[in-house]
């Protein structure tokens, strides 16, 4: 994605200096490159094509949500998941075909499964029997059956850090295979009417880099397939196996390229058609939902250096324009990155420092332990792979502004999301007249 060739050193994305977009537009600031966005959507809609005619790629919204990144995906032939009435809303006036969105969340309120099926959505993936009967309700209300989905838990833990592990018995989300609650909540969706019970869906987790937990879960899911056909009748006919493919952010995670992607599909794909062979299954439609591997290094933030504490025997903190209110995910589970100086993106990296943000927190930080070359105050730094989960979780913590975004692409840049104001900040504050 990023590439610091230049004789001078300096970081360029999208074909442009990563300082010039810092002077252009402030920081912090979100620069998203578009051409590796589109790259990895044709990743996953090539190789499915390819490998399983019979399937869609959705673009994971939660990674990174805004009307142009749905502009794009739609472009690229990909559907999107969503998990909230602004999801919908902001995919909608993106572009996206309401048939082509899937909705999900463990507590979809009235009002949100209400606003998605007038919408015309194609498939809500059902979270709970108390959903299943809303679902069914408002559907009949509105003269129509609606497409579902039951999540399920098949009981693959995949290697990453516990917080994003999901398919395990204990876990807000979908119904476990092991201890019967999915083959029970499979029945009862197939009894209601105004629903059509589709199939299952099934996330293992996130940031996963080895392939035999798809696999597993693939064998697993399809073993769960074969026990409901067998015994109660009931054939699925889609299967979706969520996300999780892990992507870079530092060196001690492998550094994929597109035809690694590639192969977690192909691993997926060829295990599917085996088991459904082996197991007597028609094959199912194949839904997929990358997210992270879609925008994640395809983003970066840049900040400006505002002070360097050195503590002697104890730690360097370089002090930063942003903090945990651009990105929190440090503070949430200290996920590691890597930065560079904008300016000398080539320079040896001699000093190890922490990467303070301005927040009113101790825990306030970007990083620890991270190599940088020696750092000066009013430097650009540019914190590598922050394309997914960094905008969607960002706050006004403290009251500062969520940083623009910009997408760079070919020599443009181009804001997605324009910068906040002072106004926006107290917008919505309202001051009862006794207290004037």
């Amino acid at each position: 994605t990023l590439d610091a060739r230049e004789s001078d050193g300096h970081l360029i994305i999208g074909g442009i200096d990563a300082s010039d977009l810092a002077k252009e537009f402030g920081t912090p600031l979100y620069v998203m490159d578009e051409a590796q966005i589109r790259k990895m959507c044709a990743v996953f809609r090539e190789t499915l094509k390819t490998e399983y005619p019979n399937s869609i790629a959705l673009y994971a919204s939660k990674a990174f949500s805004c009307t142009a990144i749905y502009h794009i995906v739609a472009s690229e032939g990909l559907g999107v998941d969503v998990v909230s009435r602004g999801e919908l809303f902001t995919a909608l006036r993106g572009g996206i075909n309401p048939q082509n969105v899937y909705f999900h969340g463990n507590n979809k309120t009235s009002d949100e499964l209400q606003y998605a099926i007038s919408s015309g959505i194609g498939t809500i993936v059902a979270d709970s029997a108390e959903e299943i009967d809303q679902i069914s309700d408002i559907a009949r209300k509105n003269g129509i059956t609606q497409d579902i989905l039951i999540r399920i838990n098949p009981g693959v833990e995949a290697h990453t850090h516990h917080f994003i592990q999901t398919a395990t018995v204990d876990c807000k989300f979908g119904f476990s295979v092991q201890n019967g609650q999915a083959e029970e909540i499979i029945k009862y969706a197939s009894e209601k009417e105004n629903v059509n019970l589709k199939g299952v869906h099934s996330h293992i987790g996130s940031q996963i880099f080895e392939k035999k937990s798809f696999v597993l879960a693939v064998q697993k899911v399809t073993d769960f397939a074969q026990k409901m056909k067998v015994e109660h009748g009931i054939e699925f006919t889609e299967v979706n196996f969520g996300g999780g493919y892990g992507i870079w952010y530092s060196e001690g995670d492998t550094k994929l390229q597109p035809k690694d992607y590639a192969e977690f599909i192909k691993v997926i794909t060829d295990t599917l058609k085996a088991e459904c062979k082996e197991k007597g299954l028609k094959l199912p439609r194949l839904v997929l939902e990358p997210g992270r591997s879609i925008v994640g290094e395809a983003g970066i933030t840049l900040y400006t250096v505002g002070g360097i504490k050195r503590i002697p025997n104890v730690r360097t903190y370089v002090a930063i324009d942003g903090g945990m209110f651009d990105n929190p995910r440090y503070a949430l589970y200290e996920a590691a990155y890597t930065a560079v100086s904008a300016e000398r993106a080539n320079a040896r990296a001699t000093e190890i420092v922490s990467i303070a943000g301005k927040c009113c927190e101790s825990g306030d930080l970007i990083g620890v332990d991270v190599k940088l070359p020696p750092v000066k105050i009013g430097e650009t730094i540019a914190v590598l792979s922050t394309g997914a989960y960094n905008y969607s979780m960002a706050s006004n913590y403290n009251r500062n502004k969520i940083p623009p975004v910009v997408l760079v692409n070919d020599g443009r840049a181009e804001l997605i999301v324009a910068p906040q104001t002072d106004e926006d900040l107290v917008r919505n504050d309202r001051v009862p007249q006794r207290l004037k």
